[in-house]
């Protein structure tokens, strides 16, 4: 019997706290222990989880005014287990998530065990964020790299890491891990069915300020070409999106000189459709990907404004 060790971090989350939990105490397969690092909440959520420590075994809960990778940091210090599950709050586990994505410590010479999720949302405008937001389930691959909304590692492998990185803000530090993992060597089992449910914003300036905080922290962690990712690598495209607008800014000086304009708009046509195509291609409803396009410049925008405050230390 493998005995696990879940560690999940919290700040001001009251309104789903307790959908997470809840679905982690109903797991199929029992974690040993629950451990909960509170950020320094100023809502209820420390009494939501408080309320669950008196109804159930098992769950610790430490308060910590701290960024993320330091919750996470502290969790797996406190933890007694060698495999250490995570996942984060805002999410919502289905019942064998932890059954199947333990799984592979079991049989395999497994450093990083890397559970999936589904972006869930009640709109079609949600419905099209997963696409800009996450990985599909059709573009789940070899090469798929976890989240901490759902992964579990030996802590034998964090050790060698060095952790999750605490230097910087709260983005993009499982994204420093994977890249640490990766360039170490450590082996990855890939789960596809470890799912946790992940809820899409409900509005653009939520996606816009998603969009734009992966970017920024993309680009301070400094990762520049991922061994895995290599041309898709987060800083790499970033890039390509801010040549995308300084072609058609050139595009449109010249038209003052040039007849270049017929030029630029047909680029701005093919990439609207473009970006619709990429949505229908995963739903297959049209009112779902006429939100394509306006995601798509939301989040080139929010992309191209992230990246250049990243490089200025904003």
């Amino acid at each position: 019997q493998m005995n696990i060790s879940l560690c999940i971090t919290t700040f001001n989350e009251e309104g789903t706290v307790a959908a997470l939990l809840d679905s982690l105490i109903n797991q199929s397969k029992k974690a040993d222990e629950i451990i909960v690092v509170d950020g320094g909440s100023t809502d209820k959520t420390v009494e939501i989880i408080i309320h669950y420590q008196k109804r159930f075994g098992g769950i610790k809960l430490l308060k910590e005014k701290c960024t993320r990778a330091k919750g996470r940091n502290l969790g797996v210090e406190l933890a007694k287990n060698d495999v250490i599950a995570i996942t984060d709050a805002g999410c919502f586990a289905d019942r064998d998530w932890l059954k199947n994505i333990s799984a592979p410590f079991a049989t395999n010479k497994v450093d990083i065990s890397a559970g999936f999720y589904r972006m869930v949302g009640d709109t079609r405008f949600q419905k099209a964020e997963s696409v800009f937001l996450g990985v599909t389930p059709r573009k789940f691959n070899i090469n798929f790299l976890p989240s901490t909304r759902s992964m579990a590692f030996r802590k034998s492998a964090w050790e060698e890491i060095g952790g999750f990185p605490e230097g910087k803000g709260n983005s993009a530090e499982d994204t420093d891990f994977n890249y640490k993992a990766v360039k170490l060597g450590l082996k990855y089992a890939r789960v596809k069915n470890a799912i946790v449910e992940w809820g899409m914003p409900e509005t653009l300036s939520e996606f816009f300020q998603k969009i734009q905080a992966y970017a920024k922290w993309d680009v301070q962690y400094g990762i520049w070409w991922h061994p895995s990712q290599r041309l898709a690598s987060h800083n790499i495209k970033a890039v390509l999106v801010l040549n995308r607008y300084l072609l058609g800014l050139v595009l449109l000086v010249l038209s003052f000189k040039y007849i270049t304009l017929p030029y630029l708009l047909i680029l701005i046509f093919a990439y609207l459709i473009w970006s619709f195509r990429k949505v229908y291609i995963e739903f297959g409803d049209i009112r779902i990907a006429l939100w394509g396009p306006v995601l798509q410049i939301a989040s080139d925008i929010a992309v191209m404004s992230g990246f250049i405050s990243g490089i200025l230390g904003g």
